[in-house]
């Protein structure tokens, strides 16, 4: 790194860190913080991003693109072939030296890396597998390290990726096969299905081989396998997103699906919509898909009529429950988990306390309230054993404007937060 200047790295770190920003698969946002000019490490939090793990806990990443250069020329891809940006490529010696700086520094506690296609799948595979590799084997870099699969990789690529990386992704893009036609037609739903499927066979053969082995030391993407659909950018609807979501979970046992949010492009095409969509669209997504994952909801079951969207008004636990009250109200002393699960304002974690505590005691308001659950929300769906609410009299209307007054509350579910859907 001797023969190259920091100030040519700080500008390509500038091109290649923002060229990363529209990838969500690691949940992340650009983080700033106040530096003294006379000081070490002034780089404005340049490709410094925070994502969180599955405890909660927040953590920095370096997250950058080995380069913006790509064959490829997806429509809603500000790094597309045709585009006019300003192109840059780090070398995979240049992104193992930024990583340990920043890491060395206290910046970051891992690596997010992806990047244009150059050339063919297989040598930009190549050199973020060179980038992961001398990271832990040269400098016993031990931090967090999410590679993102090139799509068309060969098999064996992605298992060399796998063996270096504690996380690795391959974008499915888009959730049907017509939106790729139209805004990324050479690229293919399938390709990117095979390359989850080889991921989910290797995590799987690890996992038999460890049962086998109880002192094995061999790991394989041990933080598993994500992917990535832009939303807003086709005519796709929310329906056809989670239907999509559901087969990649039950299919490849994703740890988790980003949902992005399209984001217009300079000299955007005119496939492409002139306006972003509404963040809270991909805020209701991503509390649906929670609901699949965790409350076992089936996508088919969060929409109603011919209306292929979630609401915007409500998150998609409460409007399920409004269209089906024939279902309520829950007796939170006697009803199964899967029942419990389904009441509005009581969340995964608090079904768990009240199946605990109800063993030794019948449960009241006063302790469903000493649990910490929504009971603003909860209170109109369930029945303890001081508290049974005659509501049936009341209309869908009349429950929103209770469970919704000012009808601006955006709300998540209890134990759900938005550092907790920005998991690793």
């Amino acid at each position: 790194m001797t023969n190259i200047s920091f100030e040519k790295i700080k500008e390509k770190l500038k091109i290649l860190a923002d060229a990363a920003k529209y990838d969500a698969s690691c949940s992340s946002s650009g983080s700033k913080r106040a530096r003294d000019p006379n000081g070490m490490g002034n780089v404005d939090g340049m490709g410094i991003c925070h994502s969180y793990a599955p405890d909660g806990r927040c953590i920095s990443l370096l997250k950058i693109l080995l380069t913006n250069h790509c064959v490829y020329d997806c429509k809603f891809c500000v790094n597309r072939v045709s585009s006019d940006v300003k192109r840059a490529r780090f070398t995979p010696e240049e992104i193992v030296w930024l990583t340990l700086e920043f890491y060395r520094r206290n910046y970051i506690e891992g690596l997010f890396l992806s990047s244009g296609i150059i050339r063919s799948s297989d040598d930009t595979m190549e050199e973020l597998i060179q980038v992961a590799r001398d990271l832990r084997l040269r400098h016993r870099f031990n931090g967090y390290i999410h590679l993102k699969v090139v799509a068309g990789a060969s098999q064996e690529l992605i298992e060399k990726a796998g063996v270096w990386a504690d996380r690795i992704s391959a974008n499915i893009e888009m959730p049907k096969q017509e939106d790729l036609d139209l805004l990324a037609p050479a690229k293919k739903l399938e390709d990117a299905r095979t390359s989850m499927e080889q991921i989910a066979n290797k995590l799987q053969e690890h996992k038999e081989e460890k049962k086998l082995k109880h002192n094995t030391t061999k790991k394989f993407a041990p933080a598993g396998q994500t992917t990535q659909m832009v939303i807003g950018a086709t005519k796709s609807d929310d329906l056809s997103i989670l239907n999509t979501s559901e087969a990649l979970y039950r299919d490849f046992s994703l740890k988790r699906v980003y949902y992005s949010a399209y984001s217009p492009i300079p000299n955007a095409h005119s496939a492409l919509p002139s306006e972003a969509p509404p963040l809270i669209r991909e805020n209701r997504l991503y509390q649906a898909d929670w609901l699949l994952r965790f409350y076992g909801f089936e996508a088919s079951e969060l929409f109603t009529g011919e209306d292929g969207n979630l609401a915007a008004d409500m998150d998609p636990k409460t409007a399920w429950a409004l269209n089906n009250r024939q279902f309520f109200p829950v007796d939170v002393n006697k009803a199964p988990k899967e029942m419990l699960l389904r009441i509005p304002g009581i969340g995964a974690r608090s079904v768990q306390r009240i199946l605990q505590t109800r063993r030794h005691r019948s449960l009241s308001l006063v302790d469903l309230k000493k649990l910490n659950m929504a009971l603003n929300r909860a209170k109109f769906f369930i029945i303890t054993s001081d508290y049974n609410p005659n509501l049936r009299f009341l209309d869908v209307s009349d429950l929103k404007e209770h469970l919704y007054p000012s009808q601006k509350q955006l709300s998540l579910f209890d134990d759900v937060s938005q550092s907790a859907v920005g998991e690793l």
